[in-house]
């Protein structure tokens, strides 16, 4: 990389968690680490507050208090995190960051941004999560009253267009953008009026690999793999309609692994009768459920990326993904997957479960897909995206 390298001081939304921002966030701090760049990570979460400081590397671990609530299963916002500012301030103004770079309005990205304008620092963001989507989706619980279908529909819609003024307003006090699809760039360009830069995902294909595949000789079972949040936004409900089609088309040989936890959980498990409900897996028995896997399934419309679908790939599993977000920017139809809407996935799933060869065929690109993409590549051109505002 060309010098001087700017001095970046990141804060994330998440970092110890189980999602995409904080597997994001852990791979950027991995990347300064190596490379040994000037690099601040200031996060917020349970452990023990403390600044560590490792070379050109410094984490500043920050508590969230008792007045904490859940916005997810795993993710909390705490109103009170206006106490770590002085903190804050005095550890920036010692690392002398040139540019400082958020994810998203969470409580440290608020302060993040903030804190570049008052210390006349230009602001980078990165859009992980379409938080007006998911606000049209969580809507539908809180407008069960409204009878009317359409007048349902209309209020949702109301509800996603608000949110996305709303996080594109927040979005514009950054001087440059970084979003993980072309869609998504183009999108965030006309809302805020900012430059937006591609900001995609790489995978470790040593951890994610087919290598780590252990099924025994005789199971020639069809195995359905689904790995994420189980929630309304991921659309997970569409799993249940695909068994029931595919048990309709006299298909019976097949099985779903669930991984993950989510407020879905206990409807998937009554309506999903014969599937493996693994919970939050990690390393090798991460690795060895992937592999393990014979067609990746995600019916999610509101991934911006979609982590887990490289992830697939790199194992050696072909995926069916939706029309909508990332994830059909990840996956090249009739090579590496398919990409299908809602009522046809379980035809999708159903003519890759049919066709022995193409499946065959179809492991063997997704691989390859996996091997080619790189996180260094990723945060090389971040970097190159910082350099055209400083």
């Amino acid at each position: 990389m060309s010098t001087p390298t700017p001095r970046v001081a990141y804060f994330p939304d998440s970092f110890h968690e189980v999602n995409g921002v904080a597997h994001t966030s852990r791979q950027f701090e991995a990347f300064a680490r190596l490379y040994a760049l000037p690099f601040l990570c200031v996060r917020a979460g349970n452990r023990k507050q403390r600044l560590l400081v490792e070379g050109q590397l410094q984490t500043l671990e920050l508590r969230r208090g008792f007045l904490s609530f859940y916005l997810d299963k795993d993710l909390t916002f705490d109103p009170g995190f206006i106490r770590h500012l002085p903190l804050i301030v005095h550890t920036l103004k010692e690392f002398r960051p040139d540019i400082i770079h958020i994810t998203g309005p969470s409580e440290n990205g608020m302060l993040g941004a903030a804190l570049a304008n008052h210390l006349h620092l230009p602001l980078a963001a990165s859009w992980h999560t379409n938080v007006h989507e998911y606000a049209a989706k969580r809507s539908n619980l809180l407008l069960h009253h409204i009878r009317d279908d359409d007048r349902r529909a209309a209020t949702a819609l109301a509800i996603e267009k608000s949110a996305l003024f709303a996080t594109a307003r927040f979005y514009s006090l950054a001087g440059i953008l970084f979003a993980p699809n072309p869609a998504l760039c183009c999108l965030l360009e006309k809302e805020t009026a900012r430059p937006c830069h591609l900001m995609q995902r790489g995978v470790d294909t040593q951890v994610f690999s087919p290598a780590h595949r252990r099924r025994l000789p005789d199971d020639d079972g069809f195995v359905l793999g689904f790995v994420g949040r189980l929630s309304v936004e991921k659309n997970v409900a569409l799993l249940v309609q695909v068994q029931e089609q595919l048990t309709t088309r006299g298909i019976s040989n097949f099985r779903f692994l669930i991984i993950g936890q989510g407020a879905e959980e206990d409807w998937l498990r009554r309506h999903l009768p014969g599937a493996e409900f693994a919970g939050v897996l990690r390393g090798e028995a991460l690795s060895r459920a992937y592999a393990n896997m014979d067609l990746f399934v995600f019916p999610s419309h509101t991934d911006t990326f979609g982590n887990v679908v490289l992830e697939a790939l790199a194992s050696g599993v072909p995926a069916v993904v939706t029309t909508d977000g990332g994830p059909p920017s990840i996956i090249r139809e009739g090579e590496t997957g398919r990409i299908a809407r809602d009522e046809d996935f379980a035809a999708a799933i159903a003519g890759l479960h049919n066709d022995q060869q193409l499946h065959a065929q179809m492991r063997q690109a997704a691989r390859q897909e996996g091997l080619s993409a790189s996180w260094d590549a990723v945060f090389k051109a971040v970097y190159d995206g910082y350099r055209t505002i400083l």
